[in-house]
């Protein structure tokens, strides 16, 4: 697939750090290969299961590419609430998102170090925008993550994809076993990922290895084995595993 380099050289006249970025994990050969293939791409859509790392992986593009001043913000949204609702609950923004947003947090935190990643977060290069917050706006030099977006619907996929401005790159991650929409044909996440071919500088990209304990994997096959069988556990929808 063609890689946008323009996305990527638009910001060779700034200033950027002399050696690489150290983080505290290393990305093994699996995350390593997706890593390039995000990288040479506009959008991708990061398919995987539980402990497969694919928020790890997604923070560590966008981390790198902000210390690398090859972008000027990370974007964080996923799907939460409606944003009548959020009105109610107390707090800023960032206070009324948390509950949402920690395991992002934590996958930073397990990166680099917290103290940075706060002061990240103060100065606005790390900014939370919810789903029913992002209508109307247009993200430019930027990493925008989505997160848990196999909860997304079709018309917030739609709106999430068209705010992607120039010189920035999206991540989408989701993971096909946890559904909470009605009905998984109600994905947005996964008609997008079986069509991420017929869009240039698009791509769709699954992570097999689990690097949670093995009985995830286990307690996963088990489940797809039920629904293959027909046995209807009161999920909706086929399988988990993308093809």
């Amino acid at each position: 697939m063609a890689s946008n380099h323009h996305s990527d050289e638009v910001f060779k006249e700034k200033r950027k750090p002399k050696n690489p970025i150290k983080f505290k994990i290393t990305l093994n050969e699996e995350q390593k290969v997706a890593k390039a293939k995000i990288l040479a791409n506009t959008i991708t859509l990061l398919a995987g299961s539980a402990g497969s790392g694919k928020t790890l992986l997604a923070c560590q593009i966008a981390l790198e590419k902000l210390f690398m001043k090859e972008c000027d913000k990370i974007i964080i949204t996923r799907p939460t609430v409606s944003k009548e609702e959020i009105g109610f609950l107390p707090g800023d923004l960032r206070e009324k998102m948390d509950p949402w947003v920690q395991p992002i947090y934590q996958n930073m935190y397990a990166l680099y170090d917290k103290v940075k990643i706060e002061a990240l977060i103060q100065e606005g290069k790390i900014e939370i925008v919810p789903v029913s917050f992002m209508r109307g706006r247009t993200f430019l030099d930027s990493v925008v993550i989505v997160d848990e977006a196999q909860n997304v619907t079709h018309q917030q996929m739609q709106m999430i994809v068209t705010r992607l401005g120039l010189r920035s790159k999206m991540i989408i991650c989701g993971d096909d076993h946890q559904v909470d929409l009605k009905s998984k044909k109600d994905s947005g996440f996964r008609f997008l990922y079986s069509s991420s071919r017929k869009i240039k500088n698009m791509a769709g990209i699954s992570l097999i290895t689990n690097h949670r304990d093995s009985i995830v994997e286990d307690l996963i096959n088990l489940y797809d084995e039920a629904e293959a069988n027909g046995i209807n556990l009161g999920t909706s929808g086929s399988s988990g595993k993308y093809k």
